[in-house]
């Protein structure tokens, strides 16, 4: 658990609900927050490496990185019900936007984040890319590119620590939010809706509670351990 107070953070997917809501917690906390999103005056295309490592380069030494992007259905995507609907545009569209692009953030912003003290990187996962956690079956495509993306994390974190032993990257399960990329599904949500203020300050307090001894791992909105 750290105290440390966050002194510059960036934010990319910050004109999402959750990113946008995290950007706002953060500099209600005093830090100084960029926000980087698809418009806005710190644009950025999470499927173009030249466009992140500009977007990289305006954002400086920070010690803070949150990925708040992610993709789970789009026009002509949808999650599958079953094998039979994958189709390889689609399941290469989920791979570049949940785990190529974050890994390419990471890639350009891990080294920009001090190599002593308190720093953070994370990134929004979900609960279904849990291979241990799919009684399910359905949704391949999405559960498949977010496993790849906490598979990421983990080795980004081993690699982090040996450059900052109080690093900690970690992927985070928001819980069911009351944004775009949910609203299909929301009827169905077992527990009900967060809304992006409420997601982004119990993801925060789950950052605030976690220490170098829980980098690599994946974390559920309440602070529980997933399984991988």
């Amino acid at each position: 658990m750290s105290n440390s107070p966050i002194r510059r953070a960036a934010i990319f997917g910050a004109s999402g609900g959750i990113g946008a809501a995290i950007a706002s917690a953060l500099e209600a906390r005093g830090a100084e927050t960029l926000r980087f999103g698809r418009s806005g005056p710190l644009p950025f295309d999470l499927t173009d490496e030249a466009s992140i490592a500009t977007a990289a380069e305006r954002a400086g030494e920070v010690d803070f990185v949150f990925v708040a992007t992610g993709m789970l259905h789009a026009p002509g995507i949808a999650p599958e019900k079953s094998v039979a609907a994958i189709a390889p545009e689609a399941l290469a569209a989920s791979f570049a936007l949940n785990a190529i692009g974050p890994a390419l953030i990471a890639k350009h912003m891990l080294p920009r984040l001090p190599r002593k003290g308190r720093a953070v990187f994370a990134a929004l996962s979900a609960r279904v890319g849990s291979i241990e956690d799919n009684r399910l079956g359905g949704w391949h495509g999405y559960r498949a590119s977010k496993a790849a993306l906490n598979m990421l994390i983990r080795g980004f974190s081993i690699e982090l620590a040996r450059r900052n032993r109080e690093a900690l990257a970690v992927a985070l399960h928001p819980g069911t939010v009351d944004t775009a990329l949910s609203k299909p599904f929301q009827a169905s949500a077992p527990k009900g809706l967060f809304t992006s203020e409420e997601s982004a300050a119990r993801l925060l307090a789950v950052l605030d509670g976690l220490g170098p001894a829980e980098t690599g791992g994946f974390y559920a909105h309440d602070g529980a351990a997933i399984p991988f």
